[in-house]
């Protein structure tokens, strides 16, 4: 595929799914009063989406590695935004439910391949500076996707914020599917059983970390067929060796984002509840951090090659928790800029960094299961985030107490950058790829 059309559809891709969570966060107050449904119900539109997205991003990133990356990411691209068309004229809520579901499964199918296009477009050297660009895109939509849905929501209404992403989705992704790409050489196994194992799985802790009644049966369920998927030896669909030089990143993923989430959730009460401000107020004090996660990201490439991923990734984890604990224990308005801009420095390097470290260790014919488990890691970690700052505010809505658990949980995750590879290493991976480059013609 075109390293260009690659990296348009990495970044259009990623900021499309970013936007369709800020816009939905914003349009569910609205929403709820318009289809005069009940809190639960409304929950459920967020909590559907996650449970199908985190169950099928492996198996989808194996689809990918198997079918053609561009392939899987048109058909998400597609369904994505045919969803998207379908919410805006939604009847009730369970049908707003119902094609959130089918949202999460063709985002299942489109995240991965967002960074398998970018692994076999790219070769390792020229990676960082595709994800810094991709990873700064998500922020400009984290920072613009409030404002924009809150003016479509006050305006025309919450129903035309979801035709957004509809024209750029279904462009791209008529785009990606007429793309021409080199055939895959040595198909790999799909081990359906132990894709349906590791959805099951996935889909239970996502629901045990959101859904309180019942949250016992659904830890129990994932404990048990997550035993029953790591016992399973024929054809795994998680090959050693791409797990293992991913796991101490996917670890920091977890933690990191995590504790971005948790802080979120735990900040907007204090902001909107102690501090007294009103939602527009508390939206610019909270600006620092997508800007500096911008910033932080562009800037990531030249961290890379001049420190490696360990102290790149070691020292931002450091910087995101020190801004969390500085946001705990301050009031003032610039104090509390200071916070979110540290926490923002801190996550938009971690999140490059790491992201990096995951996919430039595998090998092209694995880049689909390795975007897949870094999107699952940036699933997962805001769903054990929230359900972390939630159990701990308690009634009173103390912020205190939660933020120095997540700080303290950024720590414990820093601990496992001293498992990357430092700048020697780096270089070293680079050149021992050097045979996914894209062969030089020879000259006659």
């Amino acid at each position: 595929m075109n390293p260009r059309l690659a990296l348009v559809g990495s970044v259009v891709g990623a900021v499309i799914v970013a936007l369709d969570g800020t816009v939905l966060t914003v349009a569910q107050p609205a929403l709820r009063r318009d289809l005069d449904t009940s809190f639960a119900a409304v929950q459920w539109t967020s909590t559907g989406y996650l449970i199908a997205v985190a169950s099928l991003l492996v198996f989808a990133g194996r689809l990918g590695d198997r079918y053609g990356h561009h392939r899987l990411f048109g058909i998400g691209m597609l369904g994505f935004g045919g969803a998207s068309a379908g919410i805006a004229v939604a009847p009730d809520v369970g049908w707003l439910i119902g094609l959130r579901v089918a949202q999460g499964v063709f985002g299942a199918l489109l995240q991965p391949a967002t960074l398998g296009m970018l692994r076999a477009s790219y070769p390792p050297d020229r990676l960082r500076g595709a994800i810094a660009l991709r990873t700064a895109s998500i922020g400009v939509a984290a920072a613009l996707g409030p404002l924009v849905g809150g003016a479509l929501v006050a305006g025309p209404g919450w129903r035309t914020a979801f035709l957004l992403n509809v024209v750029p989705a279904l462009v791209l992704g008529a785009l990606a599917l007429t793309a021409r790409a080199r055939p895959v050489a040595h198909p790999v196994r799909l081990d359906v059983p132990g894709a349906l194992l590791l959805a099951v799985a996935l889909a239970c802790l996502v629901h045990a970390l959101v859904a309180s009644p019942g949250w016992a049966l659904s830890a129990t369920a994932a404990c048990l067929t997550g035993a029953a998927f790591v016992l399973r030896t024929a054809h795994p669909l998680l090959p050693t060796r791409v797990v293992g030089p991913a796991a101490p990143a996917l670890g920091m993923l977890v933690a990191a984002s995590a504790a971005l989430s948790g802080t979120l959730f735990a900040g907007t009460f204090l902001l909107q509840g102690a501090l007294g401000m009103d939602a527009f107020r508390s939206a610019l004090t909270s600006l620092p951090l997508a800007v500096l996660m911008v910033a932080a990201a562009l800037a990531s490439p030249l961290l890379l090659r001049r420190a490696g991923t360990r102290r790149t990734t070691t020292v931002a984890m450091g910087v995101l928790a020190a801004g969390i604990l500085v946001l705990s224990q301050v009031t003032s308005a610039p104090a509390l800029c200071t916070g979110f801009a540290l926490i923002g420095a801190g996550f938009g390097t971690v999140m490059t960094a790491a992201t990096h470290g995951v996919v430039r260790q595998a090998a092209v014919e694995s880049a689909g299961v390795a975007g897949g488990l870094q999107q699952t890691a940036m699933n997962v970690g805001p769903v054990l985030g929230v359900a972390v700052a939630t159990a701990l505010m308690g009634s009173d809505g103390d912020v205190a107490g939660p933020m120095a658990v997540l700080s303290a949980l950024v720590l414990a995750g820093a601990c496992l950058g001293r498992l990357l590879p430092g700048p020697d290493g780096d270089e070293r991976n680079d050149h021992r790829r050097s045979e996914d480059r894209p062969p030089v013609p020879e000259r006659r």
